[in-house]
């Protein structure tokens, strides 16, 4: 059977039945492999699933594919090349690929195969397409794509406001932030705003570019799939070699990595930063957000984005997130409205009445004084750092987990500085514990679990009030610097336990959460 052409196919291709009675193989089966089964298959394709996981493990993700007649070929004793014999097309979930090493070897091989069967112009071979690439070649709606080796949830949430501040043009946000989007090409429209967050899982098979593309920071992560720092930033480059010339680059320019990207391509470059702006960027002076003559993009009509008297949008204090880190994310959204021509006024009101998002400085309890924050997300150095440096002293950090192999120099020297003491959980608690008191952070202790830490910090912060003026709050953040990996099934399953655990503090009968000489905290 012939294959299907990507390069030939569209949207409106699919809505006329391109897809009817195609054999198509999907690889994975998480939330981008059960989106991408369901796409198709409601598109008419004949599909059958891969994964290395036995049926027992996917008993959730095989529910979610409801009554659809799919073919599950499942466990680690198939073959997966048995599963493309015959197939028009192989559709992948973003970590499933030749190009990384934390994919199954023989899988690996495998694709690496059909990727060079491809390439050597053998066109009965069928052509691998990640769910991301699918979605953004069949996409019709103009699409901002977000990244960043930190920030970009944050950013990526905010943007997605802002821009749903304009009745005209309905927006949807997906992608890395935990919803693919592959599943809503059907009802989307040139009307429409898609915010897509990409991570560097996402990037590297790209075909297509969005048509702003965003960028928070490029600093270091992923090694154990990348290799190397050059090969991480490589991927990251990715985006902004795509973007579409007639959209535009939105760039951090306090970030030397990202502010080299403005002499990328064709398209222009609207520059933020935490001071006075640049022509044609965005910055702040005296705690107003200002622009710079931002010009709106082509589609939006082109010509200077409104704004208020001097550039004004918005004065910094109105900012629910917290932290100079969180500033800069604003300044980034806050482009991307300009660039679509969203009134000031509507950017002001989105921006002020935008809290955060779940897992990212999320402050889930306030009690007695202490207040208490859930930053699970905060897997590497920099983003602990800036959770370190978003709040007043005193601050108790809980950290710890499945070590990344991070260089983790920097956050021991801040962790000293900043944080009052620090409870250390799982496969890195020691080593952090190490570094942080050779830095100079002697307040440091281990816990057996999640909720053990969050009772010792409350603790500890408790009794730190005792000996500051009444009304100090004190706060207790979660921010691992470490996977989950070694006591959750995720970032998100530790937020909850951490949320879950501060309830119980909270509750009735539970140790009371004052200051240890009864005053009122």
């Amino acid at each position: 059977m012939a294959t299907i052409d990507l390069d030939a196919l569209t949207v409106d291709d699919v809505r006329r039945g391109a897809l009817d009675g195609r054999p198509v193989t999907v690889l994975g089966l998480a939330r981008s492999g059960v989106a991408l089964a369901r796409f198709l298959h409601d598109a008419g394709a004949r599909v059958t699933v891969y994964d290395g996981r036995a049926a027992s493990e996917l008993e959730a993700a095989i529910g979610q594919l409801g009554a659809r007649a799919v073919v599950l070929r499942l466990g680690p004793d198939v073959d997966p090349a048995s599963t493309w014999t015959d197939a028009a097309l192989v559709a992948t979930s973003p970590s499933i690929t030749n190009d990384f090493p934390t994919t199954e070897p023989r899988l690996r091989g495998q694709l690496q195969a059909l990727v060079d069967a491809r390439a050597a112009g053998d066109r009965t071979a069928p052509q691998l397409v990640t769910e991301a690439d699918l979605f953004l070649r069949l996409c019709p709606s103009p699409t901002i794509g977000v990244t960043g080796t930190k920030g970009k949830t944050t950013t990526s949430s905010l943007a997605h406001a802002i821009l749903a501040a304009d009745p005209l043009h309905p927006a949807v946000l997906g992608g890395n932030i935990g919803t693919p989007l592959v599943e809503r090409l059907p009802e989307l429209t040139p009307a429409h705003r898609v915010v897509i967050e990409l991570s560097e899982l996402q990037l590297p098979k790209l075909s297509r570019g969005t048509t702003v593309a965003v960028y928070t920071n490029v600093t270091s992560d992923h090694l154990d799939r990348h290799g190397t720092l050059e090969a991480y930033r490589r991927v990251k480059r990715r985006l902004a070699e795509l973007v579409d010339p007639d959209g535009a680059l939105v760039l951090n320019l306090e970030d030397p990595v990202v502010g080299g990207y403005a002499g990328l391509g064709t398209a222009p470059a609207v520059l933020y930063r935490n001071e006075r702006p640049v022509p044609g960027g965005l910055g702040v002076v005296d705690g107003w957000i200002l622009s710079a003559g931002v010009e709106r993009l082509p589609l939006a009509g082109g010509g200077a984005a409104q704004s208020g008297l001097g550039g004004a949008i918005m004065p910094v204090e109105e900012l629910q997130i917290p932290g100079a880190h969180n500033v800069s994310n604003a300044l980034a959204a806050i482009a991307v409205g300009l660039l679509f021509g969203v009134a000031p006024d509507a950017i002001r009101r989105a921006a002020t009445a935008f809290t955060g998002v779940e897992h990212r400085l999320q402050t889930v309890g306030m009690i007695d004084g202490v207040r208490f924050v859930n930053d699970s997300q905060g897997t590497q150095p920099d983003a602990v750092i800036a959770a370190l440096r978003a709040f007043p002293a005193p601050v108790v950090l809980i950290a710890g987990g499945r070590d990344k192999g991070n260089d983790l120099g920097d956050l021991a020297q801040v962790a000293a500085s900043r944080a009052y003491a620090a409870v250390l959980i799982g496969e890195s608690g020691p080593r952090l514990e190490s570094l942080f008191n050779a830095a100079g952070l002697t307040r440091t202790s281990q816990a057996a679990t999640l909720e053990e830490a969050v009772t010792a910090a409350a603790r500890i912060a408790r009794s730190r009030l005792d000996d500051l003026p009444e009304g100090t709050t004190a706060t207790v953040v979660l921010s691992p610097a470490a996977a989950s990996f070694d006591m959750f099934v995720d970032y998100a399953a530790r937020g909850r336990a951490f949320i879950d655990a501060v309830a119980r503090l909270a509750a009735p009968g539970a140790r009371p959460a004052g200051r240890s000489d009864g005053r009122p905290g």
